[in-house]
C-alpha cells in the first residue's frame, strides 16, 4: 500500500484522501473568488478538519513534503523508469501553488486527471484510484490546502526521457488504463465494507503498490491486488489475493487492523515502504475506518497470481549447503530475537515460522531487511518499536543467501533456496 508510487509516470499535481462521512455543506454555503466556504466559521473549521484527516488518509505529505522543507511545498524528486519527476507545491500560493485554483479545479484533477490548465497530469499522480473519491470530499481536502501557509517555491521541471516528456502520449495511455468515476457502493454488501471499499480502492490507492505494472507504466488489471516489485525502490508489495503471500483471508480482523494502525500485530510487522505509510497516514484514521478497510481487504477474493520476475535459481545441491551454512548463521545473529523455533516474541519481535512475507516466491523483502534492518514505524499504538540491526557490513552475499534461505526453509516454511546473485543485485539496491 506505498504512496509514494515512484513507478508508472510519476507524479504532477495533487494528492488527496477519502472519507464517507456527512456532508458539511449545506444550500447555505456560496464561494468567495472560486473557494469554497461554510455558512458560519464553526462551519468552516469543520469542514478544514474534515480536510485535515482525509488529506491524512490519502498521506498527501509524503510526495508533496520534501525532507525538511515546508509541508506541501512539492520538489520531491520521484525516480521512475521513464525518468524524474517532481512533486508540485500544493500549498495556496498564488503563483507557485494552487492558490488561484478554484474547487471545482481541483475536482476535476482528482476526478479526471487534468490540470487547471487542462493539460493531462502524469499517472502515478494517481487520479486512476482518486477518480472515485465523492465531491464533497474533495471539496473538504480543497479546503483544508486553501488553509495551511502558503509556501512561495516553484515547481521544479521534470525530467522525463524522450518521448515521455510528450504529455500528449497520455490520451494512449488514458484510453487503456483509465477509467473516469465515483466509487459506486455495492448494496449486496454491508456499508462498513463499502466505506473500506471507498477507502482501499480510492484515495488509499493501495493497489498502485500491490499490482504489477507493465511496460507501459500501466497497471496489470487481471492481477490486481496479487503483488509486485516497486520499480526502482526494490521492495515488493506482496498480494492481498493469496494466502501464499499476504492474503489476509485467514488473518483475525484485529491482526490486520493492528498492522494498519500501529504497524505490528501478532502475526507480524511491516517495513519499508509500507512503514512510512503507517508513520505518516494510517496511525492517524479512526478506528473505525480501519476497522472497515480491514474488513474489506479480508474480503479481497482470490485472483490470478501477478506476474512472475525473473529471480535466479540455486541448484538442490547448493540449496541444501546454503541451508546448513544459514542455520548456524542464524543461531549466532537471530535466534535471540526470533527463538531458535522462529516464533520470535511478537509484536515485539514478529515470528518467521509460518510467515507468508519469508516464503513468498519472491525473496526480495526478507534479504532487504537482513541486509538493511530497519524500523516498524512509531506510532500512537507502539511509540517505541523494537529495530532490526542491518548485516550488510558484518556478512557476505553467501551468507545473507544462507540465512534467507534458513528461514524460508525451516519450521514448517516452504521458500525457496536464495541465489547469492540475488544477494549481490540488492546489496547496492536505493533504500527509500
Amino acid at each position: 500500500m506505498k504512496r509514494k508510487s515512484l513507478f508508472a509516470l510519476s507524479a504532477v499535481v495533487v494528492v488527496a484522501a477519502a472519507a464517507l462521512v456527512p456532508v458539511l455543506w449545506s444550500g447555505s454555503d456560496y464561494l468567495h473568488n472560486g473557494t469554497a466556504v461554510a455558512a458560519t466559521p464553526a462551519d468552516q473549521a469543520a469542514l478544514i478538519k474534515k480536510g485535515e484527516y482525509l488529506a491524512r488518509a490519502g498521506d498527501c505529505i509524503a510526495c508533496h513534503t520534501v525532507r525538511g522543507g515546508k509541508e506541501f511545498s512539492g520538489g520531491l524528486p520521484m525516480a521512475t523508469p521513464f525518468g524524474t519527476l517532481f512533486t508540485p507545491n500544493i500549498t495556496p500560493d498564488d503563483q507557485y501553488g494552487i492558490g488561484k485554483w478554484s474547487q471545482d479545479d481541483f475536482y476535476r484533477a482528482m476526478h479526471t486527471g487534468r490540470s487547471k490548465d487542462g493539460s493531462l497530469l502524469y499517472p502515478a499522480f494517481p487520479f486512476t484510484s482518486y477518480t472515485k473519491v465523492s465531491r464533497a470530499d474533495s471539496d473538504a481536502i480543497y479546503a483544508y490546502l486553501r488553509s495551511v501557509p502558503p509556501v512561495s517555491v516553484p515547481s521544479r521541471p521534470h525530467e522525463l526521457k524522450f518521448p515521455f516528456n510528450n504529455r500528449n502520449l497520455l490520451i494512449g495511455w488514458r484510453t487503456l488504463f483509465f477509467r473516469e468515476g465515483e466509487y459506486k457502493p455495492d448494496p449486496t454488501k454491508s456499508v462498513e465494507w463499502n466505506r473500506g471499499a471507498y477507502l482501499i480502492e480510492g484515495l488509499g490507492h493501495c493497489g498502485m503498490c500491490h499490482t504489477s505494472i507493465n511496460a507501459m507504466g500501466g497497471p496489470v488489471n487481471s492481477a490486481a491486488f496479487a503483488g509486485g516489485l516497486i520499480p526502482l525502490q526494490n521492495w515488493y508489495a506482496p498480494s492481498l489475493t493469496s494466502n501464499k503471500e499476504a492474503g489476509l483471508g485467514d488473518w483475525d480482523i484485529k491482526d490486520i487492523s493492528d498492522l494498519l494502525k500501529n504497524g505490528v500485530s501478532q502475526r507480524g510487522a511491516v517495513f519499508g515502504p509500507m512503514a512510512e505509510v503507517v508513520h505518516n497516514s494510517l496511525q492517524y484514521m479512526s478506528d473505525e475506518d480501519v476497522h472497515a478497510m480491514s474488513t474489506y481487504l479480508k474480503t479481497i477474493p482470490q485472483k490470478s497470481e501477478a506476474p512472475e520476475h525473473l529471480q535466479l535459481e540455486t541448484s538442490e545441491q547448493f540449496g541444501g549447503e546454503l541451508l546448513k551454512q544459514g542455520q548456524k548463521i542464524y543461531a549466532d545473529n537471530c535466534a535471540k530475537c526470533h527463538s531458535e523455533n522462529g516464533l520470535g516474541m511478537p509484536p515485539s519481535f514478529p515470528p518467521l515460522a509460518n510467515n507468508q512475507s519469508i516464503q513468498m516466491p519472491s525473496a526480495v523483502n526478507p534479504i532487504r531487511m537482513v541486509l538493511n534492518g530497519g524500523y516498524p514505524p512509531s506510532t500512537g499504538g507502539n511509540p517505541k518499536p523494537y529495530g532490526m540491526p542491518p548485516f550488510a557490513q558484518a556478512l557476505s552475499n553467501q551468507e545473507v543467501a544462507a540465512v534467507v534461505t534458513y528461514i524460508r526453509q525451516s519450521w514448517g516454511n516452504h521458500g525457496t533456496a536464495v541465489s547469492p546473485q540475488q544477494v549481490s543485485d540488492l546489496r547496492s539496491a536505493p533504500l527509500d
